[in-house]
C-alpha cells in the first residue's frame, strides 16, 4: 500500500504502482486540505479575476467568462485541449500518470474539487485506465494528455481498461486539473528506473569482461578513486571491486601494465551516468510532490498566485544530461566487445571463433552493437536547445521536456542491445578460457548466466542469444558493493 499525501511519494513507489499494481491509500488530511483549497478558490474567484476560472486561457487570459456559463466553459476547454495524437501511452505509464496527478492534487494547490481526487483514487484502485495519447506537449504542461484524462473521468471519452462512474466538472476544475506535467513525469520515472537497472547491470557485464581480458585491479583501487572523489566514480569502483575480489585477499594482478580504456576508465565514465541518474531522481522527487498548478491556491496564506511552475527545464536538462552520459557508457561497452575479439588481449582465437580457419565466431556482434550505439548517439542529441512561440506570442518559451523523455526510450532499448552483445561475448570468452577462474562473485554470476545462454561453439545465428542476454540484464544484481 502506497500512501498518497502530496508530500512523500517516491519514484520507487510510482514504479511499484505502475508495474506491480500496488494499491494506493489517499491520506485523509491531504484530502481535507484539497477541499479547503477548492473552497478558497471559489471564494477568491467571486472577488477577483483568477486565470482559467474567471477568464479564458493563453492569449484569452483577459477574456472574462460569464459566471453562469462557467460549467460549460470548463468542458469546452477540456474538449478543445483533448487533441492528442500519436501512439497511446502504455498501461504502466498511464497508471504512473494517475498516481502522480493524484499525489500532486493532494498537495492542495490546484483548487480542484475533491471529487476529482476521489475519481483518480477509484480508477487506480479498480485498475481503470483512460486512453492517453503520447503527442501534444512541449514541456509547458501536458495539456492534451491531462484533458483526455479529465474528459474520461467526466464520461465523455471511452476508457481503455475498465471504468469508473462519471464525475461532474465544477467551474474552475478544467484548468486546475490539466495544469500538470504528470504524463511526462510518469514516463520520466519509468525511464529513471529502467536506465538504473541497465546501469546497475553494466557493473556485472564489465566485471565479466574484466575477467575474460585479465584486467588490472589497479584502475578500480579505492586508493586511486578517493583522490578524485566524485560520488559516482567512487561507487562504480566499489561495485567492480566487490565483483572481482575474493572473500579474503586481493584480486589477482592484471596481464598488462595498463588496460585499454574500455576497462581502465570505466569508473570515470560510468560515474557521471550514476550521478546523472541520482540528479534526475532528485528532480523527479520534487516534481511529483509539487503543487505546481497555475494559478496556485495557497490555503495557508489565503491567496492565489499566478506563476510559471508549468515550465520544466529542470527535468528537460536532467534528461538531456542523462542520455548523453549513458551514451558514453555504451561507447565503452562497444570498446570492450572489440577487445574481447582481439587475440592479443584474450589469448583466445580471433572473434572467439571455434572451428575451421576463417570461422567468424562472434564477429557480427560488433555490427549489431555499433548499430545500436548509433541509435543511442542520435537519441542522445540535445532536444532542449530550441524553443517555441505560441498562443499569439504570449507563451514564448518551451523546455521540450516531453521530447527529452521520449528520446530516452530509444536509449533504453538500444543500450540494452549494446550490453547484451558484450554479455554474450564475455560469457563466450570465459567459457573458452583455459585458465582457472578465480573464486570471486563475478565468476559465480558467470556460471549462472552460462547456464541460461546457449553454449554452441560452431558458427551459428546469434540473434536468439542476444535476445536472451537482453532479458537476463534485468535480473543481474543492481548493487554488489
Amino acid at each position: 500500500m502506497v500512501l498518497i499525501d502530496g508530500a512523500r511519494l517516491r519514484c520507487a513507489d510510482i514504479v511499484r504502482i505502475a508495474r506491480e499494481g500496488d494499491d494506493v491509500e489517499l491520506d485523509a488530511t491531504a484530502l481535507a486540505r484539497a477541499r479547503r483549497a477548492h473552497d478558497l478558490a471559489v471564494e477568491i474567484s467571486a472577488k477577483r479575476a483568477v486565470y482559467g476560472r474567471t477568464t479564458g486561457v493563453g492569449a484569452n487570459r483577459h477574456v472574462v467568462i460569464d459566471p453562469d456559463a462557467a460549467d460549460e466553459h470548463g468542458l469546452r476547454l477540456l474538449r478543445s485541449h483533448a487533441s492528442g495524437v500519436g501512439r497511446l501511452l502504455p498501461a504502466d505509464a498511464v497508471r504512473a500518470l494517475l498516481a502522480i496527478r493524484l499525489n500532486q492534487l493532494a498537495a492542495a494547490g490546484s483548487g480542484v474539487h475533491p471529487r476529482m481526487l476521489g475519481a483518480l483514487h477509484t480508477a487506480l484502485s479498480v485498475g481503470a485506465l483512460p486512453m492517453v495519447h503520447s503527442r501534444g506537449a512541449i514541456g509547458t504542461g501536458d495539456l492534451t494528455a491531462m484533458a483526455e484524462v479529465a474528459l474520461t473521468l467526466a464520461g465523455e471519452l471511452p476508457w481503455a481498461v475498465g471504468e469508473v462512474d462519471p464525475v461532474a466538472v465544477s467551474p474552475g476544475d478544467a484548468l486546475a486539473f490539466i495544469s500538470s506535467n504528470a504524463a511526462t513525469l510518469a514516463q520520466a520515472v519509468l525511464t529513471w528506473h529502467d536506465l538504473g537497472v541497465l546501469l546497475g547491470a553494466s557493473h556485472v557485464v564489465t566485471a565479466l569482461s574484466y575477467l575474460a581480458l585479465g584486467g588490472s585491479p589497479e584502475a578500480f583501487s579505492h586508493r586511486v578513486h578517493v583522490r578524485r572523489p566524485f560520488p559516482g566514480s567512487l561507487r562504480c569502483a566499489a561495485e567492480i571491486r566487490a565483483l572481482i575480489s575474493p572473500v579474503t585477499g586481493s584480486p589477482a594482478p592484471g596481464r598488462r601494465l595498463q588496460d585499454p580504456f574500455g576497462l581502465r576508465v570505466f569508473p570515470q565514465v560510468q560515474g557521471p551516468a550514476l550521478d546523472a541518474l541520482d540528479a534526475l531522481e532528485s528532480v523527479l522527487a520534487i516534481d511529483v510532490n509539487a503543487a505546481a498548478e497555475n494559478p496556485l491556491i495557497d490555503i495557508d496564506e489565503g491567496t492565489v498566485d499566478h506563476h510559471g511552475h508549468f515550465s520544466t527545464p529542470y527535468l528537460a536538462l536532467s534528461m538531456d544530461h542523462l542520455r548523453a552520459a549513458v551514451h558514453h557508457v555504451a561507447e565503452l561497452s562497444v570498446a570492450r566487445l572489440g577487445d574481447l575479439v582481439e587475440p592479443e588481449l584474450t589469448g583466445l582465437p580471433p572473434f572467439l571463433a571455434s572451428g575451421p580457419p576463417g570461422s567468424s565466431g562472434i564477429m557480427i556482434l560488433e555490427y549489431v552493437a555499433h548499430d545500436a550505439l548509433a541509435e543511442m548517439r542520435h537519441a542522445a542529441a540535445q532536444v532542449t536547445t530550441g524553443t517555441a512561440v505560441i498562443s499569439r506570442g504570449l507563451e514564448d518559451h518551451a523546455s521540450f521536456a516531453t521530447q527529452a523523455v521520449r528520446s530516452a526510450a530509444a536509449v533504453i532499448d538500444a543500450y540494452r542491445t549494446v550490453l547484451a552483445c558484450e554479455l554474450v561475448g564475455a560469457v563466450r570468452a570465459l567459457r573458452m578460457s583455459t585458465e582457472e577462474l578465480p573464486p570471486v562473485p563475478a565468476v559465480a554470476i558467470f556460471h549462472r548466466l552460462a547456464a541460461e545462454l546457449p553454449g554452441v561453439e560452431a558458427d551459428h545465428p546469434l540473434g536468439e542469444e542476444i535476445r536472451r542476454a537482453e532479458a537476463l540484464l534485468d535480473d543481474l544484481p543492481a548493487s554488489t558493493a
